[in-house]
């Protein structure tokens, strides 16, 4: 088992195929040379549709007892010989855009198993394996799944009875594996055992957890003993899919702690001090000035990408040069003004070192002055208002204000959100922030929905914000997303239409200001809902994602 080498066992199973009726193939190289068993295959057939990973063998010894060879021999042969075949097929899959992988891990990988360490590294390693490949290949049409099966084999010939080996046939795996592996087969990442005409699939729970910690006090192992049983209890449980899931559980949990004071800085005071003044240093800091010009092509194809239509009539003001009322959607006031966001001045601050990998937009307030002029040259004035300590992260606050000549047009104030940059001792409020106000507490004025275009996120950034989290598969998946999503700014354009087009008849000299929170990710294609409440002559609003 793992030692010589034979052409017996592939060559039966080619006279097989070929005895009814079938086209088939064999290749005598070890899945260390995966290049050569898919040009095999290549070369057969011209093309290569399903990939198979099963290939094994067996070195069990207890753990104390396995050597470097036993350790690195299972390693190569399941592991890394899985890999070397796929990756060989990977190229020629995504160019013809479909694929079928099929890795084939164990329930000694799952569960563990006495005497097969080894092994059972291997066999788990598949499913991680596995599961990144189905996010990577969901795009192009590739979808990978895990197979655990409880089947006789040349594996296990000698180690089954042989009445037990004629109830686990292989016959009674290969259905599963050819479903998984049909065309119309949508399944993707996902993990099955299967044995003796059985399938069962399984999947991840997760319980709801505990915070055992405050902003005021350290975290300690004691706490994480108190609330064991809270942290092991598995009623009301999750069942996280994506890596998604985890990020927003932490994501959660932080915002908890913060709503509760904040995090407990472990530094001496020394370190606090210095952190805390050069923060404070960078509170007061001028940007360099930026002008901000635009055509009426650019505030149309901002509307556009803010979801207005010929389908609505009233929205041809704003896509339309040649209406008599044409004008500039309100909201265009934030796209003058990102280029300090945008431009790379954030990392100038001085005594703020900022990550641009972990800055998120965390809110956005708008003010105009005056209707935007269809057309124009605006200069633009950018200034840290304020530095917060929010514990899990600071919040940079930047004014940034834009003028026609020396007249103020329009005001704006990026709340931006460091990841991992807080903990250094500063104050938490600022009186300097725009404040966002609560929703009444009674069913909406008023409802409106949009279905954005799979194709928002490619049109909105056009407008200026090319980060490719918005167009990017692979950067959107590294960023722990399934695949690219929307602009919160772009959200934040189809909110202000709807209310503009609910209570103002998109008359944009009724706008004053605007100002949001962003909570959780859209996708394009999905669709918007906002619902509104009327309140004098402030209108509330809340926009999430329609489910039908």
């Amino acid at each position: 088992m793992g030692v010589g080498k034979g052409s017996l066992a592939a060559d039966k199973v080619v006279e097989e195929i070929r005895r009814k009726g079938g086209k088939a193939v064999a290749n005598y190289d070890s899945v260390e040379a995966g290049e050569k068993v898919v040009k095999t295959a290549l070369d057969a057939f011209g093309r290569i549709d399903v990939v198979i990973n099963n290939a094994g063998i067996l070195r069990d010894r207890s753990f104390g007892r396995i050597s470097d060879e036993d350790w690195d021999i299972i390693q190569r042969v399941h592991l890394r010989g899985s890999f070397l075949v796929t990756r060989a097929a990977w190229d020629h899959m995504k160019k013809q855009k479909f694929g079928r992988i099929i890795m084939t891990s164990s329930a000694s990988g799952i569960y563990g198993n006495f005497g097969q360490a080894n092994y059972c590294a291997a066999k788990l390693g598949l499913l991680g394996l596995s599961n990144c490949l189905a996010v990577e290949g969901e795009k192009s049409n590739i979808h990978c799944n895990t197979i655990a099966p409880t089947a006789g084999s040349r594996l296990t010939q000698n180690i089954l009875p042989d009445d037990l080996l004629e109830a686990l046939k292989p016959d009674y795996v290969a259905p599963l594996v050819l479903w998984l592996c049909h065309e119309s087969c949508e399944e993707n990442g996902g993990l099955f055992e299967v044995g003796a005409g059985w399938i069962g699939k399984l999947r991840w729970e997760r319980t709801l957890g505990a915070i055992v910690r405050q902003r005021t006090q350290p975290m300690t192992p004691e706490a994480v003993k108190a609330n064991w049983t809270k942290i092991c209890d598995f009623d009301n449980a999750t069942k996280p899919q994506r890596i998604q899931d985890s990020i927003d559980g932490i994501i959660e949990a932080l915002n908890k702690i913060d709503s509760d004071g904040g995090v407990s800085a472990n530094h001496t005071s020394n370190v606090t001090s210095t952190a805390t003044s050069g923060f404070a240093g960078a509170i007061g800091h001028k940007l360099p000035p930026f002008s901000s010009s635009y055509t009426e092509l650019d505030t149309i194809m901002y509307a556009l990408g803010v979801g207005a239509s010929i389908k609505e009539p009233k929205d041809l003001k704003f896509i339309y040069e040649g209406s008599s009322d044409f004008s500039c959607l309100p909201t265009f006031g934030v796209i003058l003004a990102q280029k300090s966001i945008m431009g790379g001045g954030l990392a100038e601050i001085p005594g703020l070192s900022v990550n641009l990998a972990k800055v998120l937009h965390g809110e956005q307030y708008l003010e105009l002055y005056k209707p935007l002029p269809r057309a124009g040259k605006l200069k633009c004035e950018a200034i840290v208002a304020d530095v917060l300590d929010k514990g899990s992260g600071l919040i940079m606050l930047m004014d940034v204000y834009s003028y026609s000549g020396e007249e103020l047009i329009c005001y704006n104030q990026f709340s931006i959100f460091v990841v991992g940059a807080g903990g250094f001792g500063g104050k938490r409020t600022s009186d300097k922030a725009k404040v966002a106000v609560a929703i009444p507490n009674r069913p909406p004025d008023a409802v409106l929905t949009d279905t954005t275009s799979l194709n928002q996120a490619a049109l909105y950034r056009l407008s200026g914000d090319w980060n490719p989290l918005h167009i990017d598969p692979d950067f959107a998946n590294l960023a722990g997303f399934d695949k690219p999503i929307l602009h919160g700014l772009c959200t934040f354009g189809f909110s202000a239409r709807h209310v503009l087009q609910q209570f103002a008849d998109n008359d944009v000299s009724r706008f004053k200001a605007i100002k949001v929170r962003f909570a959780k990710p859209v996708y394009p294609g999905q669709t918007l809902q906002t619902e509104m409440w009327k309140e004098g002559n402030r209108i509330h609003f809340q926009t999430k994602v329609w489910i039908m």
